[in-house]
């Protein structure tokens, strides 16, 4: 007979209490990728309403994505240094007032502005789960609460585009799209409702906070981004050039600041012995142009249906749908079953089936009356969904296997960083794209804008095919030497 374990009404207390804790931690990273392809779906009727350079349905995605890609390291630094908890709900509070301030916005401005702040606040959230989930759980819960982690963050992906969509297109009480913003209030408090419950938790050697890494990346990332926005990149100004050749600089000045903390005995940002993996290097290349395409592409199909086919918010959101569900599918296949057989392999296995829905969207929208929306599409984007799905999870179990535990951290952080600047710079570049070829105006335009910012977007996964190849040549490479250093 097997005796049943009864837990005792204290422990059973603190498992419900532990649990729902939880509860707060997966509602702060939902909320925010919940906010992200939200806002994407009803920018362009957020621009219809305000007025404004077209270039600034752009802005509202990139001016969110650039600060919280340059803070989310940072951010868990902050969380290190005064404590987890702590930063969280100064994180959750500082969203919710951002988000009541984006949708009070009066004009474009102060909305990219308090777009900005957000972006920040979301900084400062998504850092803590890791470190606050390992201070709940233990052995078999605090895998299964790692676990929790994707399956939830899958449903927020389904369901944001539609949410984005359906909250625009209600229009509660004169709200329209401001309700896209409205949204993350009531979530937030419920979030704070429950953070009492999370445990405060900080690192047991605090590290120092290096600001002026801080500021370096703020300066060099913006400096590559902004001339980017809506720019003709056909033609870009010698300033714009300028501006880039010295967020070049800038960013090399950021290196070798990082390298010489290290040497100097104090905390830098990024972990220079990351380097000294031959993989790494290859990996936050392959990370950044994968999102730079994904998230590039997702802002051009939901600018060519409203403003080129004047397909509504509702329409918008629903279109992308398929492309959510075949990612949420395919994450749970190849985190639950592909990686483990296969192993890298899935890597390149997803990228060709995200190659081959790209140019089966390009063949759809070649044989597309201009004028008429094109059906078939959602199967392409479905494949699309499907190809980034079986990416993802091979690509960062890969990318973090060869590390050593200390690395380990840094290198979440940086990789999710490079994943956030790789989304600015794909809604920057990709949108432009768009925008240059569509610029003409009338149906048959934007037709053929998507049509070359979706080849922009095939010829861009080429590059992050063979990167995924030689990153996975590396890693074996490195851990071949491992085993040979141990023994």
């Amino acid at each position: 007979m097997t005796a049943e374990r009864v837990l005792s009404p204290a422990t059973a207390t603190a498992y419900r209490w532990r649990w729902t804790a939880l509860t707060a931690l997966l509602l702060g990273e939902a909320m925010n990728l919940l906010d992200t392809t939200i806002v994407q779906v009803a920018a362009p009727v957020i621009h219809a309403d305000l007025g404004g350079s077209v270039s600034d349905v752009q802005w509202f995605t990139t001016a969110y994505t650039l600060p919280f890609a340059v803070l989310l390291i940072t951010g868990g630094r902050l969380g290190d240094i005064a404590g987890r908890r702590r930063m969280f709900v100064v994180g959750v509070i500082g969203f919710m007032l951002a988000s009541l301030a984006c949708a009070l916005s009066p004009a474009p401005d102060p909305l990219i502005v308090f777009r900005a702040v957000q972006g920040a606040a979301a900084a400062l959230i998504i850092p803590q789960t890791i470190g606050l989930i390992k201070a709940m759980f233990s052995g078999d819960e605090m895998s299964k609460a790692l676990g929790s982690i994707g399956p939830v963050m899958g449903l927020a992906a389904v369901c944001g585009p539609v949410l984005g969509g359906v909250l625009t297109h209600a229009d509660l009480f004169g709200s329209s799209w401001r309700a896209a913003f409205l949204v993350n209030v009531p979530v937030s408090l419920v979030v704070l409702a429950l953070a009492p419950r999370l445990p405060e938790n900080r690192a047991p050697k605090r590290p120092t906070l290096d600001l002026t890494s801080t500021l370096a990346a703020m300066a060099g990332t913006g400096l590559l981004v902004y001339p980017l926005i809506g720019a003709d990149l056909s033609a870009m100004s010698p300033w714009s050039w300028g501006a880039i050749a010295a967020g070049l600089i800038v960013m090399a000045v950021f290196a070798l600041h990082q390298r010489s903390a290290a040497t100097a005995g104090r905390s830098p940002v990024v972990e220079p012995s990351l380097f000294g993996h031959r993989g790494f290097p290859a990996a936050l290349v392959t990370s950044l142009v994968f999102f730079a395409v994904t998230n590039g592409l997702t802002m051009v199909v939901v600018l060519q249906l409203q403003l080129g086919l004047g397909t509504g918010v509702l329409g918008a959101g629903l279109t992308l749908a398929p492309w959510s569900v075949g990612l949420a599918v395919a994450s749970w296949a190849s985190g639950a079953h592909l990686v483990r057989r296969c192993g890298h392999r899935t890597m390149p296995l997803g990228l060709s089936v995200l190659l081959a829905g790209a140019l089966a969207a390009i063949a759809v929208y070649h044989a597309s009356d201009p004028a008429k929306y094109p059906k078939p599409l959602l199967i392409a984007l479905c494949v699309i969904g499907l190809g980034a799905g079986l990416f993802s999870p091979a690509f960062f179990t890969l990318a973090l296997k060869p590390l050593r535990p200390q690395e380990v951290g840094s290198a979440a952080g940086l990789l999710n960083a490079v994943q956030q600047l790789g989304a600015t710079l794909g809604v920057a570049v990709l949108g432009s794209v768009y925008l240059d070829n569509a610029a003409a105006g009338g149906p048959s335009a934007a037709l053929h804008g998507v049509q070359v910012a979706f080849w922009a977007g095939a010829a861009l996964l080429s590059v992050s095919f063979v990167t995924s190849v030689l990153m996975a040549e590396k890693a074996a490479k490195d851990a071949v030497t491992t085993t040979g250093s141990e023994h």
